[in-house]
């Protein structure tokens, strides 16, 4: 016999939120889907979660860019990303669009965008990346980068 306490049958849900996907399951794994329209809140007593994605198959990073860097700018043929900022302004380019995304802002970096992301601030700015579709680091196309990783590309 266990000395652990077993759940209580009465016990509240975890989840209040409907678990069936409003999404194909291929959506997400050729990196169609923006998983940002998955996103959710759940208020509990002791404050709230942000759910982003569940029972899919993804790729999890936290990336840091130091003050005065930037990521190459590049393209995935077999992945989409959200991007979720955590701590300082990033410096966002998704295809045409440039922008200062905000601490707490969710980017969606569709399959064959090109995108960037820097750091104009003074302190160390973290993302969290979650990478829909086939992750593979072999993936990434550069077409610009500050660390001349792409030797036939204008720098």
């Amino acid at each position: 016999m266990s000395d652990r306490p077993h759940a209580s049958v009465s016990a509240p849900p975890e989840h209040d939120h409907e678990s069936t996907p409003r999404h194909y399951p291929d959506d997400y794994d050729l990196g169609d889907r923006n998983p940002a329209d998955d996103i959710f809140v759940a208020e509990r007593p002791w404050g709230t979660f942000q759910q982003f994605v569940s029972n899919e198959q993804v790729t999890v990073k936290i990336i840091t860019v130091q003050p005065g860097h930037r990521l190459s700018l590049q393209k995935h043929d077999h992945r989409g990303e959200m991007w979720q900022v955590l701590d300082v302004p990033i410096d966002i380019t998704v295809d045409d669009r440039h922008w200062v995304a905000e601490p707490g802002e969710t980017v969606w970096v569709p399959r064959n965008a090109l995108h960037r992301m820097g750091n104009s601030g003074d302190r160390p700015g973290r993302l969290l990346e979650v990478a829909f579709g086939h992750f593979d680091e072999a993936d990434i196309e550069r077409l610009e980068d500050d660390y001349a990783r792409c030797p036939d590309a204008e720098q």
